[in-house]
């Protein structure tokens, strides 16, 4: 029997397409710069070389299930034109917000490179310290990020006011991104109040911060917009929500267990840079539980972290058994946001769900 699914593009098809109108903005921005002189289009050239390259995990995530969605017989172009722009937005949604992290946890490096700070500020070398670079240099380069980064936020928002779709849909794609940068702002300022002891922490406490810092712009915001693009019922928007807000924590936490664990380069992050931070991830909230606290502690508390220290953390943390405790809430909540797309086999179009279930096998074995 010949299937009446439509097909989906590969992941590298829809990049693509992504990266495309991601140019296409950068280019039309490039010629408004240019008007405001030399020294803030090489600025803008700049922010737009960092922004672009990405994985583009989250705007893969809106097209491919905007793409799954569609039944064959609905497949307007203008629509997925609308879905690609969204995808785009989000994109520089997500970029906005690496900058503005950036810098509060005063990172010049992101995946091994400079990130916009660090190319600002001269910065060549992977663990360069601020402590190296031009004081007043250093400055310039932290000040024109957060500029940068409130450009990019509302280039996204003119970007989602703007998109060709019925006024209701995008009345609604405005309130799915407002909650988003709200509760993604929310995640942010206890992150920051927790790694500064100005918050209380409990393991409850650090999972809902990791859901509304990471999970709810990654994974709810994308595959919320896919329904709305899509024309879907709001009863499945909203099932595509929870099911989102499951993987994006699973998805957090999955990234703490390789900036604690993975020594390799893949999934970005300097090995035990949390650790360094400060961060109180969910790693350090099982720990905390537990009878090797004050071992785990006294290595947090003393200052610069060592390999040998980190490693010797690394040890604490699994024989403690804070690192199973988290294998297994990443289990569990993938195992959650399968159970609600099962419950709802009836309303979520089977090319969606099964877009959803390569989703949540490809988190399953997550090493990058």
């Amino acid at each position: 029997m010949t299937s009446t699914r439509t097909r989906p593009q590969s992941a590298t098809a829809l990049a693509a397409e992504i990266s495309n109108r991601l140019a296409a903005v950068m280019a039309l921005r490039a010629t408004q710069a240019a008007a405001h002189g030399t020294d803030f289009a090489e600025f803008w050239h700049v922010a737009s070389q960092c922004a672009q390259g990405g994985k583009l995990l989250r705007p893969r995530l809106l097209l491919g299930l905007f793409d799954a969605l569609r039944a064959p017989e609905h497949a307007d172009p203008a629509a997925r034109t609308a879905a690609i722009d969204l995808a785009a937005a989000v994109e520089l949604l997500h970029f906005s917000f690496l900058l503005h992290d950036d810098l509060i946890d005063e990172d010049l490096v992101r995946r091994g490179v400079p990130n916009l700070i660090g190319r600002l500020a001269g910065v060549g070398a992977l663990n360069a310290s601020n402590g190296s670079v031009d004081v007043a240099r250093l400055h310039w380069a932290r000040s024109s990020a957060l500029l940068a980064g409130d450009l990019m936020l509302t280039i996204a928002h003119q970007m989602f006011a703007r998109v060709g779709v019925a006024e209701a849909a995008r009345l609604r794609a405005l309130d799915v991104l407002d909650t988003a940068v709200t509760e993604t702002v929310a995640g942010e300022y206890v992150d920051v109040g927790l790694s500064d002891a100005q918050i209380a922490p409990t393991l409850t406490l650090v999972l809902e911060m990791t859901r509304m810092k990471t999970a709810t712009y990654t994974f709810e915001l994308p595959l919320r917009l896919a329904a709305i693009m899509a024309g879907a019922e709001h009863a499945v928007e909203q099932r595509l929500g929870d099911i989102g807000r499951h993987l994006g924590v699973a998805f957090q936490l999955q990234d703490d267990l390789l900036s604690a664990f993975d020594a390799t380069a893949a999934h970005g992050k300097d090995l035990f840079s949390d650790f360094r931070e400060g961060k109180e991830t969910a790693l350090i909230a099982c720990a905390r539980l537990t009878s090797e606290w004050p071992h785990v502690e006294r290595l947090l508390q003393a200052g610069d972290l060592s390999a040998s220290a980190g490693r010797a953390l690394q040890r604490l943390l699994e024989s403690c058994g804070a690192r199973a405790a988290v294998e297994a809430i990443v289990q569990d909540q993938l195992d959650i946001a399968r159970g609600l797309l099962v419950a709802d086999a009836t309303s979520i179009p089977p090319a969606a769900a099964d877009f959803l279930l390569d989703v949540m096998e490809q988190l399953r074995g997550r090493r990058a």
